[in-house]
């Protein structure tokens, strides 16, 4: 019997990140970009990694909503300074209140990615924490770090593929893209699952 071949499903990420976007053209799949509506304040005493979790698959469903043929990939970064969420600081007095609270510590930055399908009923979710150590920080150091890279759209106010680097001890991590925002060996596990073809 004559077997059809897959059906080759669109590819959406549900993100407005620069950064995402640029990390999933590292898998030359073709794909769009649509920002996800989704309310990311957090819920009373949610733990960073909970939230991290609760957003992603918000931001994959609620995409996947406005386009159900499609393989779509939520995915949400909390920075968890001892069980407590760092955001993105917006503005440089919040990034330099956030460097100071960092300095000497681990900070886990929990990356959770979603794909969903509606058409197929798929699902899946997966969490990619990264142990973070910043080094001492004087306070100069993080003056001169955030007048130069300006990090204000990045969770715990650091670029770690940019100058950000400078500023740690150590990362640890099985999914080395999840700190820039997008675990990507996780993400091509999912993709696979969902029916894609990678690479």
């Amino acid at each position: 019997m004559h077997q059809s071949p897959p059906l080759k499903r669109p590819l959406v990420l549900g993100s407005t990140s620069r950064y995402r976007r640029e990390l999933l053209e590292r898998l030359n799949l073709p794909f769009d970009v649509t920002a996800p509506k989704v309310d990311e304040t957090p819920l009373p005493g949610e733990a960073p990694r909970s939230l991290a979790l609760r957003l992603a698959l918000a931001k994959a469903r609620a995409v996947a909503q406005l386009h159900p043929d499609a393989v779509v990939i939520g995915s949400d970064q909390v920075a968890d300074l001892a069980g407590e969420p760092l955001g993105k600081p917006g503005h440089h007095e919040r990034a330099v209140a956030q460097l100071r609270q960092m300095r000497s510590q681990t900070v886990v930055f929990q990356t959770a990615v979603a794909v969903v399908c509606a058409a197929t009923g798929f699902e899946q979710i997966d969490l990619a924490p990264v142990e973070v150590k910043f080094r001492d920080l004087s306070d100069a150091e993080i003056e001169r770090y955030l007048r130069a890279e300006q990090p204000y759209d990045c969770a715990g106010s650091a670029k770690s593929e940019g100058l950000g680097i400078a500023l740690l001890d150590a990362i640890h991590s099985d999914d080395p893209t999840a700190l820039i925002g997008l675990p990507l060996i996780r993400t091509c596990r999912m993709l696979r699952a969902a029916g894609l073809v990678l690479p």
